[in-house]
């Protein structure tokens, strides 16, 4: 298992992954170390997921998920340092939104410009009661750049997004999943158990039609219904040919639990 300056990663089966942001003596704050390791750690499971089906990200500590760019590294930086660190933490969010596997984002806390941010580049996001949300980074004379201007239109709706990022105003957990950012609201220590527990059961899944339906899915919501409905058919033939097919149908007639192996 690689080992990470900023990060945990945490093998807890053979098919489900614990990400931990750790730096909790700085709120988990992003660093450029912190973007390398993301970066490390996506583009890795890109190339090859390998068994792994199913990762949960959290961050250290009870009080934050990650508290958007480390302000103390960035003091003094020069406009060309901060834009090359930048196409570090841009690169680190993209391959996160490209992972071919399911990842849930576990908000145990404040998550701030790229803490939210990161948070919606996950597929869906579980949060803590307490945890807290905003897109701070107006009040720095900066806008998000981490995907925030595109992902979180696309979470809570146009018109409520540009309030949210011009205001810069925090928002709750709670308010979060009235507006369909947040998928469900935990007690704090439920959080992590119920997040890996829905891993778990995404995992028993056939690993070959989850990818393929999170593809069809992310691909085809960006385009018109008639293209949408090609890509999941290119999606959907993709796993006809598979022994994971024959083995989910076998098994349902032999009334047993099936044993995918992602072929």
């Amino acid at each position: 298992m690689t080992q990470f300056e900023t990060l945990t990663s945490e093998n807890l089966d053979a098919n489900v992954a614990l990400v931990t942001l750790n730096r909790p003596a700085s709120a988990n704050a992003l660093n450029t170390q912190m973007g390398k390791d993301l970066l490390e750690l996506f583009r890795g499971i890109l190339m090859d997921p390998g068994d792994l089906r199913c990762v949960v990200l959290t961050g250290a500590g009870t009080k934050a998920f990650c508290a958007g760019g480390d302000l103390r590294e960035r003091n003094n930086m020069s406009d060309a340092e901060w834009q090359r660190q930048h196409a570090i933490f841009e690169q680190a969010f993209y391959a996160l939104m490209d992972c071919p596997i399911p990842v849930i984002a576990a908000v145990n806390g404040a998550a701030y410009g790229g803490g939210t941010e990161m948070a919606l580049a996950c597929d869906f996001i579980h949060a803590a009661e307490n945890a807290r949300f905003a897109l701070t980074e107006p009040k720095l004379g900066i806008i998000p750049g981490g995907g925030g201007t595109q992902n979180l239109p696309r979470a809570v709706g146009l018109r409520r997004a540009k309030e949210l990022i011009f205001s810069t105003a925090p928002f709750s957990a709670t308010e979060a999943a009235e507006w369909g950012m947040v998928n469900r609201v935990w007690p704090q220590d439920e959080l992590i158990p119920g997040a890996l527990s829905l891993a778990r059961q995404i995992a028993a899944n056939g690993p070959i039609a989850i990818r393929q339906a999170k593809r069809a899915m992310t691909v085809g919501i960006e385009t018109d219904l008639k293209t949408g409905l090609a890509i999941e058919i290119e999606a959907y033939n993709r796993t006809v040919t598979t022994a994971d097919r024959r083995e989910g149908v076998l098994a349902f007639n032999e009334k047993r639990t099936p044993q995918f192996t992602g072929n």
